[in-house]
């Protein structure tokens, strides 16, 4: 059963992919606001994420979730039935094994497996919980600035951007199916942040940039309709 949202937070929201990187440290921002947070791990392998949970309680819920086991997401959903969240917000995603290949050398086998993990998976997700979130709610996802075809002017990263810009496509026709929901749905270009995805050569740091994103999310509440923006809040061009 879902945890109880304590008496003092200020909302609830449940982050899909924190066992590392970015989502663990949006799951480590939430809390320090006052938020009781879901977020969720891949396997019953215990990550950073526990120590989290060892800290701050009944405010850090742990859920297993693998995003690209459909049947795995109607468990959580089922899990979470009770459950009414404020933020939606999903952050699983990956990249190809090598990212300096062109799309002609990509294999099949990962082409397949990046446009799934980040364009299938997540809208899967949201598909399958948005009933959870709060009508005056949010729905966010964690795209990229290498998903926008204005920006694209260097090429590189090729199944990386295909899998973002598709992201971006599919999220644009959910919210056109959904003309008259009220919630804020937002596609998010973090930057190019030091992680394991983001490699050692990237400028920024999480500890630096973690914080303006969560700032930006909370910022955008109460603003219907979708965008793509940037950690800033500024518009990221389609």
């Amino acid at each position: 059963m879902p945890v109880p949202r304590s008496r003092d937070a200020l909302g609830t929201i449940l982050i899909i992919g924190a066992s590392r990187g970015l989502g663990h440290a949006m799951a480590t921002e939430f809390l320090k606001k006052g938020w009781t947070v879901i977020a969720t791990v891949r396997g019953n392998r215990r990550t950073a994420l526990h120590e989290l949970a060892s800290v701050h309680g009944e405010r850090l819920q742990i859920e297993q979730l693998d995003v690209n086991v459909p049947d795995e997401i109607v468990k959580l959903r089922e899990r979470l039935r009770e459950l009414h969240l404020d933020i939606l917000f999903v952050n699983a995603g990956t990249t190809n094994a090598n990212p300096a290949e062109t799309i002609a050398e990509t294999s099949t086998e990962d082409f397949i497996r990046v446009m799934v993990t980040n364009a299938l998976s997540p809208m899967r997700v949201i598909e399958t919980l948005e009933d959870l979130v709060a009508t005056d709610g949010m729905i966010g996802v964690m795209s990229s600035g290498q998903g926008s075809l204005t920006n694209n002017t260097k090429g590189g990263h090729e199944s990386y951007r295909g899998s973002k810009a598709a992201l971006n496509q599919l999220m644009r026709s959910y919210a056109a199916r959904h003309t008259d929901d009220s919630r804020t749905l937002l596609l998010v270009a973090p930057g190019w942040i030091r992680t394991d995805l983001g490699g050692p050569d990237a400028p920024f740091t999480i500890e630096e940039t973690v914080p303006q994103i969560v700032d930006m999310l909370l910022a955008q509440r109460g603003k219907p309709g979708l965008r793509f923006l940037d950690r800033a809040g500024q518009t990221v061009p389609w």
